[in-house]
């Protein structure tokens, strides 16, 4: 391979800039091996308990009992114990189809802080903490850096930021689409910070800024179209640029990168926004499982016959509280879920160690327990993949990390 690209683009919205950073990066590199991998990190937080529902707990309900829960919500059943939010219905025939699948009980190394901008850190950079000065680059830019033959000569970043998990000693150069929005990124993180905890306010602002992003978008998009301005994928990533993390644009950030993955590009990752639901989680899950949805059905679609050599991972930074809030949502928590899809792996699926969800079970007294480390299922995938040996994944590319017992994750 000759060809080394990154791909980066913006947009979010949530409680805070990193919540829902108006930048939601994708990045692409080739390598020299057949299959793919695809990392999709959730900002905001994903309330995995929501996600993939343990109705089988007899305290689930208890502590939720204005969020609808298990087949009695509307659940799709999955297993007899965990249930399918029914937001997220549109990926039940991949998991019946094992294609999609889930780990339950998992984090980060992150504990008890509960910062959006920490705990996407530490999930970027694949570090068991803050400490040390560590998070100079992410744990995908240290695989490439590791793996023989995967030097890249060029790469693109579109938009003002980059993704850590990208981010390192490989080169990017930068990209910024002229997207005409009239709320600048830092007036849309300001108002999230100051009306955070306001509902009245906050959700009158993400409805205001909705509408602003959609019309920003379609000018964007219609730009691109009548210009022709960068040729075939200068307009693509126009139109992207110019996107929010909405469902019609989240699907086109999968579209793009599958034209790629179809190519010499083995490494993509991007992000979808917008998983903060400390408020009104049932309308925002709802918009949200479409959204994912809809990102892992056009990454198969498109994708076609590659798909089955496609490990897709979908990561967020913790899990929500165990007990719902006062205003129908849940609050920053710790473990949570990873969920993943792809013919190279093995879906139909929920894997973990199940902690419980009973007041002596529950870690702080609030959140789901983590049992294991989402860092080792990465590495397992990746060890499953492309074939790398244990101590480099523990040692270079997760330092501090122990994969435990492998999963039957790669299939």
């Amino acid at each position: 391979m000759d060809r080394r690209r990154f791909l980066t683009g913006a947009t979010a919205l949530g409680c805070s800039a990193a919540a829902s950073p108006w930048i939601t990066p994708v990045a692409m590199a080739a390598a020299p091996w057949d299959t793919r991998l695809v990392v999709i990190i959730l900002r905001g937080g994903v309330d995995g308990l929501d996600v993939i529902q343990p109705y089988g707990d007899p305290h689930l309900a208890a502590l939720r009992p204005g969020l609808p829960v298990g087949e009695a919500g509307g659940a799709f059943d999955l297993d007899g114990f965990y249930g399918l939010n029914p937001a997220f219905g549109a990926l039940k025939p991949l998991y019946d189809a094992g294609e999609f699948g889930a780990v339950h009980a998992v984090s980060t190394p992150y504990r008890s802080m509960r910062s959006h901008f920490d705990g996407q850190d530490i999930l970027e950079a694949g570090l068991p903490g803050l400490t040390g000065g560590g998070l100079r680059d992410g744990w995908l830019n240290r695989l490439l850096q590791t793996t023989p033959g995967l030097e890249p000569e060029i790469a693109y970043a579109i938009g003002p930021e980059q993704m850590l998990v990208l981010s390192g000693e490989a080169r990017a150069a930068r990209w910024s689409p002229d997207a005409e929005l009239r709320i600048s990124a830092n007036a849309r993180a300001l108002l999230n910070v100051v009306h955070h905890d306001d509902p009245l306010f906050r959700d009158a602002s993400e409805d205001a800024i909705e509408i602003v992003e959609q019309i920003a978008a379609e000018a964007a998009a219609a730009e691109a179209a009548a210009t022709g301005d960068g040729g075939e994928d200068g307009a693509e990533m126009m139109m992207m640029a110019g996107s929010t993390s909405r469902t019609s644009d989240t699907t086109a950030l999968a579209r793009f990168a599958a034209s790629r993955l179809r190519r010499d590009t083995r490494i993509a990752s991007f992000s979808v926004n917008g998983w903060d639901t400390h408020s009104r989680q049932g309308r925002i899950m709802g918009r949200r499982g479409q959204a994912l949805a809809d990102v892992l059905l056009t990454l198969k679609a498109d994708l076609g016959p590659v798909w089955d050599k496609t490990a897709v991972l979908c990561m967020t930074e913790f899990g929500r509280t165990a007990a719902e809030n006062g205003s129908g949502g849940t609050d920053h928590g710790t473990g949570g879920a990873l969920f993943y899809a792809g013919g190279a792996l093995r879906g139909g699926q929920v894997m973990g160690d199940w902690p419980g969800l009973g007041p002596g079970d529950l870690f702080e007294g609030r959140d789901l327990l983590p049992t294991r480390d989402v860092r080792a299922y990465a590495a397992w995938a990746m060890r499953g993949l492309i074939g790398l040996e244990t101590r480099v994944l523990e040692r270079d590319i997760f330092p501090g990390l122990d994969m435990g017992a492998a999963p039957r994750l790669v299939l």
